[in-house]
């Protein structure tokens, strides 16, 4: 067996960065002492889900991918030997903006970063007026847990991006999300399994949790949390995380178990690329 640990956060908005910044290190710190190898946050840790509204004052949350936030936790994953999956905005110039994640090896190396393709502008998830696209394609990481993916909140309903990862290698796809109530309960339990299943890897599925009253009153949206880990069986490990409340949980995976389902369903060497071009016609 190839056992992973795998931890995952979610928490209300504190009301400031620092506070936000300081919980998940203090958290990443319980996680390590417990055993976890990789950690993955919540979109946008350190700050409010601000598509909820239209307002520039949040551009300030925006900084560079490597820069304060990246350098910060470089030193905590080289302190304590874990991986971070670290969902920061990122200011690549000013007016060019991107919802990314960066990914830190276990030595405090920053391995690169994934920007979020798909980009809502929906009632209370204006994300348009805060990000471009993303334009770095889906790249795996090599980290010290395996072969890691990343796809971000809206990204999951996309099943080109799941696959993508998988044609790349990825055994773990961390996918960090701010999501609320409504049609999305159904999706969240269905959309990362059958991802899962249908490309035959783990995914760890983090989300924000709460109602940021503190920061948009009556206007605030309430995430429900709800955290999990899914195999390439579509079988959950273990209970999910709170739906209510803040969460540091640590789920063990198995990642020989990949090449198990693998082998038993030949979904890799049943698909059928030279059949599939009018799917990405524009």
């Amino acid at each position: 067996m190839t056992l992973v640990k795998v931890a995952l956060t979610q928490t209300p908005w504190t009301g400031d960065k620092e506070s936000m910044t300081a919980w998940h290190e203090e958290k990443t710190r319980e996680a390590a002492a417990a055993g976890a190898q990789v950690i993955c946050y919540q979109e946008l840790f350190y700050g409010p889900y601000f598509g909820i509204t239209q307002d520039p004052k949040y551009y300030e949350y925006a900084e560079s991918v490597p820069g304060p936030t990246t350098e910060r936790f470089s030193a905590l994953a080289k302190e304590l030997g874990i991986v971070v999956v670290l969902p920061v905005y990122e200011e690549e110039q000013p007016g060019v903006l991107y919802n990314t994640a960066a990914v830190i090896d276990a030595d405090g190396t920053y391995l690169g970063k994934y920007r979020k393709h798909h980009i809502p502008n929906l009632p209370k998830f204006w994300e348009k007026f805060y990000f471009r696209p993303g334009n770095l394609g889906y790249p795996i990481f090599d980290t010290a847990v395996g072969r890691i993916g990343v796809n971000i909140c809206y990204d999951r309903h996309f099943p080109e991006g799941w696959r993508a990862l998988g044609l790349a290698g990825a055994q773990i796809v961390f996918n960090p999300n701010a999501t609320a109530p409504g049609i999305s309960n159904k999706l969240w339990e269905i959309e990362q399994p059958a991802a899962a299943i249908a490309n035959g890897y783990f995914v760890a599925a983090c989300n924000r949790v709460g109602a940021e009253t503190n920061e948009y009153g009556d206007d605030a949206v309430t995430f429900y949390g709800s955290s999990y880990v899914v195999g390439p069986d579509g079988n959950f490990v273990d209970e999910w995380a709170s739906s209510t409340e803040a969460a540091l949980k640590i789920w063990e995976v198995d990642t020989d178990l990949i090449r198990e389902v693998r082998e038993r369903w030949q979904f890799y060497r049943d698909r059928r690329p030279d059949a599939y071009d009018s799917l990405v016609a524009p």
